[in-house]
């Protein structure tokens, strides 16, 4: 897997546009049940790619396409009662095909039509042809957030299947996406396509908007809906049917994609004025079991896939928990303003696993790092599989009293043999008395310390140092918790580390 950002994503100052003239013909009646036999007709045929751009289009350099501008007044619903405005972007550089979009208004759809007229561009965009390919290749939703009477952005599909959302005074960091297939398998992952969108418009007052998208690809097709509500965070409840083509032996549901370039665990490696680059910073688990589990990321020198192994988890994402300036020095990456994304199932899973996968990264504009539940059976060629989950966008998307993990660091350990590992914890007031807290620390691979804890006067927290031998080992998992009265006080922490 060895993809940008930018192959997938554009940047909010991006080429953007959206029409607001309508096809007159093609009006058809229109449910969620249409969407699913849709899904069900094409998963019954052949896979067929579909058509390119022309090749002018795909040509565009990346400064021609950014300087390629959306007129904010042509957006979909523009001054009108309808709470949303709907910007669309355009194909071409990183994005050789178009999607369908229309809409559907009193249970009927619209196709929406393209016009190369809803566009400003600067004078070193070359004559673009105009033919029966071209079309969107993504679209923004935009509604009132943070100023009186204007519209501000905050979810935008675009790129395969990917998506990505922010709440209030956020800016956008990782995506979602509607699946992932096998991905890091050494034979290449797949990545399924949403092709076809309709969306519903809102009625004046509306807080909330639903989007339905027709995913395809070789392996599988699938009808997904979501319902999209704009606010502190932005919380979408995602319904998806899929129809399995072949097999799926290794399939992702619900993943997000983020990056992780490096921290205090690993800034040796880069010579960089920052204190730390990544849009996030953990991987949060709520397992069936009750138990959160806290696992830093890492960027390792090699693929590594983590497997959770869980039955009907009760959520889990990736976040991003140093919310400070100073945690970054970027003025212009604002990572402190990158949100967390939280996946809450609506439904039991059954078995499985939340699979962590880490790739090596040497540049902050790769995606290096996915998460997702990988259920334990394959979904079965020709079957149906219906789920349904939440999705929160968020600064603290999920949040449970169990004091967090807020810091963690590695380095030679200057006072002995081995490495050390410092543990840093939120203030509670079941951390009154130190005294009384007990520490865990375990290794199935190493010998650790027993651990020390601290007051952090900083942080007002316990701070946690302890020291383990890797000896000859290339990694070695790590696993410490705070504990009181024998019962859990703090999120399990959880690291592998590696040479």
């Amino acid at each position: 897997m060895n993809f940008t950002r930018r192959a997938f994503l554009v940047s909010t100052t991006a080429l953007a546009f959206a029409p607001s003239a309508y096809a007159t013909s093609g009006e058809t009646p229109f449910d969620r049940d249409y969407v699913i036999e849709v899904a069900r007709d094409l998963a019954s045929r052949p896979y067929v790619e579909r058509e390119m751009v022309p090749q002018e289009w795909q040509d565009l350099t990346y400064q021609q396409y950014r300087s390629i501008r959306f007129r904010l007044d042509r957006a979909l619903w523009y001054e009108t009662e309808t709470p949303f405005n709907v910007d669309f972007f355009t194909p071409g550089l990183y994005f050789p095909r178009t999607v369908k979009v229309e809409t559907v208004e009193n249970g009927m759809t619209k196709p929406v039509a393209f016009d190369l007229e809803m566009f400003d561009k600067s004078e070193d965009v070359p004559q673009l042809p105009i033919d029966d390919t071209l079309g969107f290749s993504g679209l923004r939703l935009r509604t009132e957030m943070h100023r009186p009477g204007k519209t501000d952005e905050f979810c935008v599909w675009q790129g395969a299947s990917y998506f990505r959302a922010i709440g209030l005074h956020e800016v956008y960091g990782l995506s979602a996406r509607g699946l992932a297939l096998k991905t890091g398998d050494p034979d290449g992952e797949e990545f399924p396509e949403f092709i076809r969108f309709w969306l519903e418009r809102p009625e004046p007052g509306q807080r909330n908007m639903v989007v339905h998208a027709l995913l395809d690809s070789p392996s599988v097709t699938g009808a997904y809906r979501f319902n999209v509500t704009a606010g502190a965070d932005c919380i979408m409840d995602v319904e998806a049917t899929l129809f399995p083509r072949e097999d799926l032996p290794h399939v992702g549901i619900a993943p997000g994609t983020s990056m992780f370039l490096f921290d205090q665990t690993n800034h040796s490696r880069f010579d960089d004025f920052r204190p730390a680059v990544h849009d996030s910073d953990g991987l949060m688990i709520r397992n069936g079991a009750g138990e959160v589990l806290w696992r830093p990321l890492a960027n390792p020198t090699r693929l590594q896939v983590s497997s959770f192994v869980d039955t009907n988890p009760r959520g889990f994402g990736l976040m991003q928990r140093k919310r400070e300036f100073s945690d970054y020095a970027d003025l212009e990456a604002n990572y402190h303003k990158r949100p967390g994304l939280w996946v809450e199932p609506q439904e039991d899973w059954g078995k499985g696993s939340v699979t962590l996968v880490e790739i090596p990264a040497d540049q902050e504009i790769y995606d290096n790092i996915v998460a997702y539940w990988r259920p334990a059976e394959p979904y079965a060629a020709g079957s149906q599989v219906d789920l349904s989950y939440r999705l929160i966008w968020g600064e603290e998307p999920q949040r449970k009293p169990m004091p967090r993990v807020i810091n963690t660091a590695m380095g030679e350990n200057t006072f002995g043999e081995g490495r050390l590992a410092i543990i840093d914890f939120e203030d509670s007031e079941l951390f009154e008395d130190l005294g009384a807290i007990t520490v865990f620390v375990d290794s199935p691979h190493a010998e650790t310390s027993e651990g020390v804890l601290q007051r952090n006067p900083d942080t007002g927290g316990p701070r946690l140092a302890f020291s383990f031998q890797p000896g000859e080992r290339n990694h070695v998992e790590l696993r410490a918790q705070l504990l009181k009265d024998k019962q859990p006080a703090s999120e399990v922490w959880l690291y592998r580390w590696t040479t």
